[in-house]
């Protein structure tokens, strides 16, 4: 059985960080055959090695500034189906390891380019990261409470969810063209352009007047009552999601306070949301979590705790799934014909750099004299 839906798949990564080590993860756990390809050294300190995001990959360190290292890379890319990079603008371009120089060795090749700001623009060549993008697109100033500055959130709507994860469809998709046509192609992924799609629904009930510019107070952003986060007893927390009415009826029976008409009636005029928040902060503050999640353990109220990573991943039901592996996440999405196997970490030595070269038909001579020449060495982390 293949291990995964991208068996056969060879990818390069020619090594970044945030949002490309995280899609070249997410292609080896589909089973594509990952490279990576860092530069010589240990690993920068804002870049360091993170064992479950460098799993499922082979490794090896090419000095790109020199031109037997470039070769090697177009080596490596002239038997790959797709390379990944997330370099600015213009850098791979100047190396001789641009899409030009690439495809015009293998033309059926899908070169993938994450950037923040996009291959071109204004602000093409400047720096940024996550806050920075997700601020410019409107996602920032719609996280945090009414009155209150915008929420900086952990960095995965940026970099992992506009970013790597629209790179990995871009990628996948333009594979399917290459193998259709034999023709290869660019895909610019930009960060700005995937948080932007990801904005789609607030764009569509702003417009129908369903949204507000404020933060806080609108139905999914924290300001309904019945769609928010409450502090228990114990200074624990937990998330409420009862938007249908339903769900609302069952949430309020479950906190006490079924049968009363003043929280029901007008749940979805925003004039109400101040009292019915009141009833409910006063309701979940008066027992700790875990008495919470015992009475919503059978109900459809949609209350479930706030849990830590580290609290995730011992959760009955995440646990049941099998979600976790070993501390870290499994494969997603899951297969039912060619599913994914885990993909663990294997650290790099250096007779893989020797197999990895082997592969791509270079001599025993040839990697015995870049070996000793630096060129190419083992990843150091």
């Amino acid at each position: 059985m293949d291990r995964g839906p991208l068996s056969g798949v060879r990818v390069v990564e020619l090594g970044g960080q945030g949002p490309v080590p995280f899609c070249a993860m997410t292609l080896a756990d589909l089973g594509a055959e990952v490279i990576t390809v860092r530069r010589p050294g240990p690993a920068a300190p804002t870049n360091p090695h993170n064992p479950v995001i460098d799993r499922g990959r082979r490794f090896v360190a090419v000095d790109l500034k020199s031109p037997d290292g470039v070769a090697v890379v177009r080596r490596l890319a002239g038997r790959a189906d797709a390379v990944l990079e997330g370099f600015r603008p213009g850098v791979l371009e100047r190396l001789g390891l641009g899409p030009g120089h690439l495809l015009a060795e293998n033309p059926a090749l899908v070169y993938g380019r994450m950037t923040g700001w996009g291959q071109d623009g204004p602000l093409a060549q400047r720096a940024g990261h996550d806050i920075n993008y997700i601020a410019l697109t409107g996602a920032l100033h719609g996280i945090g409470q009414a009155g209150g500055p915008p929420v900086v959130p952990v960095n995965l709507v940026g970099d992992y969810a506009g970013g790597a994860l629209y790179l990995a469809l871009g990628v996948t998709s333009a594979l399917l063209s290459a193998r259709a046509t034999g023709r290869g192609q660019v895909v610019d992924a930009a960060i700005v352009d995937g948080v932007a799609a990801l904005m789609s629904i607030v764009y569509g009930l702003s417009a129908a007047g369903r949204w507000t510019g404020e933060r806080g107070v609108n139905l999914l952003d924290g300001g309904a009552p019945f769609y928010r986060v409450y502090r228990c007893a114990d200074g624990e927390h937990v998330a409420v999601g009862a938007l249908e009415e339903p769900f609302y009826l069952d949430l309020l029976d479950g906190v006490g306070l079924g049968g009363r008409d003043d929280l029901v009636t007008g749940r979805l005029d925003r004039s109400r949301w101040p009292a019915i928040e009141e009833a409910l902060s006063t309701a979940f503050a008066a027992y700790p979590r875990a008495h919470w999640e015992a009475v919503f353990a059978g109900r459809d109220g949609c209350v479930t705790p706030v849990l830590s990573a580290r609290e995730a991943q011992h959760h009955p039901h995440l646990a049941a799934r099998g979600t976790y592996v070993d501390g870290h996440a499994a494969p997603a999405p899951r297969f039912s014909g060619t599913p994914a196997a885990g993909a663990p970490h294997v650290e790099p030595r250096e007779c893989d750099v020797r197999a990895l070269l082997a592969d791509h038909d270079l001599s025993p001579s040839e990697i015995d004299r870049l070996l000793a020449d630096g060129v190419v060495a083992p990843a150091l982390w």
